[in-house]
């Protein structure tokens, strides 16, 4: 289960961001993830429930916004929506999509005291 890596990459962000801006607790983590991006939403929320115990996140509550996948077909020339990583074309068929969105995984906001 790589989101414990990644949640444990989150805390570490909130720390470092902690540190500079000077705020001793969190009441609020918004995070994009994309559908593309080959992390389970439901499972990072268990994983940040981990991890933050006993930090200053402890008790944060976890806002997940879901980036659809967005692609650029090489063929016909036409963004699609993507639902998964090696999708074909929706419109042509061809399996030459560039992904431009979807991908990401992201600390957007932070509540903090």
């Amino acid at each position: 289960m790589h989101e414990m890596s990644l949640a444990e990459s989150v805390l570490q962000i909130i720390e470092d961001t902690a540190h500079a801006q000077q705020f001793t607790h969190v009441r609020t983590v918004v995070l994009e993830i994309g559908a593309l991006s080959a992390v389970e939403p439901e499972a990072m929320r268990f994983c940040f429930d981990a991890v933050t115990r006993g930090s200053m996140a402890e008790g944060a509550k976890l806002e997940i916004i879901e980036i659809p996948g967005t692609g650029w077909c090489m063929e016909c020339g036409k963004s699609v929506t993507l639902n998964e990583r090696y999708g074909l074309c929706p419109h042509c068929g061809d399996a030459r999509v560039e992904i431009t969105g979807g991908n990401e995984l992201r600390v957007k906001d932070l509540e903090v005291e």
